[in-house]
């Protein structure tokens, strides 16, 4: 009750409301003026002078009473007061001739122009101080007393009843709205308008009761915060899944008779205009509650990657939904202002867990992991669309640049540990024959194997994109270090057979890398090696099988003495050499038969490899 009252006063003391009701009478009662006897004791007959000339007269005075607003802030001292002697002036001639010309009871047309004039000059008293609206109102309630009299004296008290209640109604609307300060002396009196200060009081008293609803809600938010530590302990240290957390559970820690209470203040409060107030108070009780929440160490020694992540799934899937909720409820019905609220309110507790992602990602990039950078990065790509879904482009941008750098960091990783491999004392361990693999190759593999699949998913981040580029730099600086380092081998053919064992091998651990353009070529890596090896260590055998049409029976067996002694000799040397795997020989065995040696031959002497 005390609510609705508060709000049917704040209405009242809209100018707009006012500005109706004067329109209004000023219409109603210059109509019925015109038909009334008193007019017509004044004025005489109706003739088209009287008619042009009351039309102009009653538009003027609608005009007037329409805009009367306008005259509020551009009136001195001087013009109030002669504009107060010309009405009393015009109402003192109005009176003495109708006292002397009007005879006789009064029509109803007279009554009712008399009482529309009566809230007429009431409304336009809520809206000038002009210096005269008071003493306008006051003549014509006046003679609305004086035409009940002439009716009947017993009407008198209806007058004065109704005289009574406007005058006592115009003083309530004046304690809420006005405040008079009156400074007097023997020769002048002085009264100054502080409407405005009337109307901050009243914002005032508003923002107290809204402080006061905030407070009454903080009063059990350490309910609220206790169970906003608990579900943080829970997910950020027990791993709790994210799926069995309730969006709603700001609200449900809070009373909802005091929610109720803070969404009815919020209403009236934006209902008046006082929309930042209402923001910025409701703003700063969210921000301090959720900062609770988030108290990260900006040592960069101290960031745990593992919490930064869980921390971030929690604010952007748990805690900022909830929050959106409860702006949504409190700020019912005022939709753009909730959202800004809640930009206003997340933005800051957002920046500062990007703050420490920035200040890692601006770190020095060789000491950090890139494991746990790659974890970083693919976190914040994982949550771009939850920043969509929860703020505007601004925040959602500062996110894509956070993550561009994390691309930057992550490429200046790969490129140093690039250098700390190569130059690894093992890029010099010549391998006997019997070993398949160099541990060169193994090692870039491996480390390829590891990192290399994360970033398929980061092609359009800046400062990734050039990974391919990047990949193919490392393997051809692997098959320079590989052919190098083959000729550390005496035999042709067995400085092929390592290239080709350390290919295949890096073929086989890149089936997971094949959209990286190099690894598609590694087929052909092994092949060009396999024909040197076929060409340097089986050519003269192939030679020695060719026969030519018309050759000499002793020939043949000169060439076949000639074959079982390099036979022999291929044999003997290369029965230490080892294959990566069956593969090799499925892939050199058809290329010899194919030269004419028989299957079973071959294979015997192939048993090596």
């Amino acid at each position: 009750m005390n609510c609705l009252l508060v709000q049917s006063t704040r209405w009242l003391s809209h100018v707009s409301v006012w500005r109706f009701v004067g329109f209004v009478s000023t219409v109603v009662g210059l109509l019925c003026y015109a038909p009334s006897s008193s007019f017509h004791y004044l004025f005489g007959e109706w003739n088209l002078l009287k008619i042009l000339l009351y039309t102009v007269f009653s538009l003027f005075i609608c005009f007037w009473s329409l805009f009367a607003k306008v005259c509020q802030h551009s009136t001195s001292i001087r013009f109030k007061a002669h504009s107060a002697f010309l009405v009393l002036t015009i109402t003192s001639v109005y009176s003495y001739f109708a006292d002397k010309v009007v005879n006789g009871k009064p029509d109803a047309f007279s009554l009712i122009s008399c009482a529309a004039f009566v809230i007429m000059s009431f409304s336009l008293s809520r809206q000038t101080q002009c210096g005269f609206e008071v003493d306008l109102f006051y003549f014509f309630t006046g003679c609305f007393i004086v035409l009940l009299m002439k009716i009947n004296v017993a009407l008198a008290i209806v007058g004065v009843g109704f005289s009574y209640s406007l005058i006592t109604f115009r003083s309530y609307l004046d304690a809420t709205s006005y405040e008079y300060l009156g400074v007097q002396d023997e020769h002048y009196s002085v009264v100054i308008d502080v409407n405005s200060l009337s109307t901050d009081n009243a914002r005032n008293n508003m923002m107290q009761q809204l402080m006061a609803r905030i407070k009454a809600i903080g009063q059990g938010n350490l309910k609220l915060t206790y169970t906003r530590f608990e579900r943080r302990r829970e997910y950020l240290e027990d791993g709790f899944e994210l799926a069995g957390l309730d969006h709603n559970f700001v609200i449900d820690a809070l009373p909802s008779e005091k929610i109720n209470e803070l969404e009815e203040t919020i209403k009236l409060m934006l209902g008046d205009g006082l929309e930042k107030e209402c923001s910025d108070a409701y703003c700063d009780w969210r921000r301090e509650s959720i900062e609770d929440c988030l108290k990260f160490s900006s040592n960069l020694e101290a960031i745990n990657i593992i919490r930064w992540i869980k921390a971030m799934n929690f604010t952007l899937r748990i805690l900022f939904p909830s929050e959106r909720r409860l702006g949504d409820r409190v700020f019912s019905g005022f939709s753009s202002v909730a959202e800004l609220c809640f930009t206003e309110v997340c933005q800051g507790a957002m920046v500062k867990l990007l703050n420490f992602a920035d200040e890692y990602a601006r770190s020095d990039p060789w000491p950090l992991p890139l494991e746990s950078t790659l974890s970083m990065l693919e976190k914040l790509g994982d949550l771009i669309p939850e920043f969509h879904a929860l703020f505007p482009q601004s925040p959602v941008n500062e996110v894509l640049t956070v993550r561009d750098k994390f691309g930057e960091v992550c490429r200046s990783i790969f490129m140093k540990m690039e250098d700390e491999i190569f130059s690894h004392p093992y890029t010099n361990v010549i391998v006997q024959p019997d070993v398949v693999c160099h541990p060169l190759t193994q090692c870039v593999m491996d480390y390829l194997d590891q990192n290399l699949e994360k970033f398929r998913k980061f092609s359009n981040v800046t400062g990734t994109s050039s990974v391919s580029d990047q990949v193919g730099r490392i393997m051809k600086r692997l098959e320079s270090e590989l052919v190098a380092m083959s000729q550390n081998y005496k035999y042709p053919a067995l400085r092929h057979l390592f290239i080709m064992n350390n290919w295949l091998y890096v073929e086989q651990r890149s089936t997971k890398l094949r959209y990286l353009e190099f690894f598609q070529n590694c087929p052909t890596i092994v092949r060009r090696n396999q024909e040197l090896y076929e060409r340097s260590a089986w050519k003269m055998v192939l030679d020695f099988l060719k026969l030519e049409n018309g050759e000499l029976e002793d020939a043949e067996s000169i060439k076949s003495i000639l074959i079982n002694e390099h036979m022999e000799f291929i044999c003997r040397h290369q029965s230490t050499w080892l294959a990566s795997n069956d593969l090799l020989p499925k892939i050199i065995l058809p290329q010899i038969v194919d030269g004419g040696i028989g299957i079973k031959t071959t294979y015997d002497y192939m048993y090596f490899i």
